[in-house]
């Protein structure tokens, strides 16, 4: 069964003692629900009556991760206009423009080959941005887990609560090495500003090292 993280909370990536080789990072979000107003009914325009509906709204936001060394330069950058990073280790399964899907399966996934990220990389932190320039504000079912390649189950999750928030980028989580081992943290963070690239987030997500 999963670890349901809190906000904070670190868990160390290992599993029966062993150390996890190859682990997925997925984030997942719903699509914007609209409300709205409508006449129906009646004749002529005469008795017609106000009826509720609902649409669901594409929201494009952008998953990506940080690369930072240990004196917390910034190294490197995947995004979804870089899906590997310079050294192959970390890929990223590629640009999601409207959100939506099975709330409990990811929408961009960034998979991470811990045996080959560079000796240099402490911290790796992942983001979101909204392309689109909206804001989280209703936006459902939005969550980051981690997942075990080996075999493929949900290792840890963490609900990120944005619903309802004003701002345009989230600080969602970091995997980074302490004393030689991998560990996880959920820091579910928002951040202001415009938000609409990664580069707008990285002074941001450099505060969380």
């Amino acid at each position: 069964m999963a670890i349901s993280l809190s906000k904070g909370q670190k868990v160390s990536l290992r599993k029966n003692n062993n150390e996890l080789k190859s682990v997925s990072v997925g984030l997942g979000w719903g699509q914007r629900q609209v409300k709205y107003t409508v006449k129906e009914g009646g004749f002529l325009g005469f008795g017609a009556k106000d009826v509720e509906k609902t649409d669901l709204v594409e929201v494009d936001l952008d998953a990506s991760c940080i690369l930072f060394d240990k004196l917390d330069n910034l190294v490197d950058v995947v995004w979804f206009q870089q899906l590997r990073s310079k050294d192959g280790s970390i890929v990223h399964t590629g640009d999601d423009r409207g959100g939506g899907g099975d709330e409990n399966a990811a929408n961009e996934v960034i998979t991470l080959d811990l045996t080959g990220v560079p000796l240099e990389i402490k911290n790796i932190v992942f983001v979101v941005n909204s392309y689109s320039g909206e804001t989280f504000s209703g936006i459902p079912s939005a969550f980051c887990n981690i997942i075990n390649n080996g075999d493929n189950k949900e290792f840890a999750r963490y609900n990120l609560s944005v619903s309802g928030g004003s701002e345009r980028g989230f600080v969602a989580a970091r995997v980074y090495r302490d004393n030689g081992e991998w560990n996880f943290e959920a820091i579910g963070e928002s951040v202001s500003g415009q938000q609409q690239s990664v580069r707008d987030i990285i002074p941001q997500a450099k505060k969380h090292l």
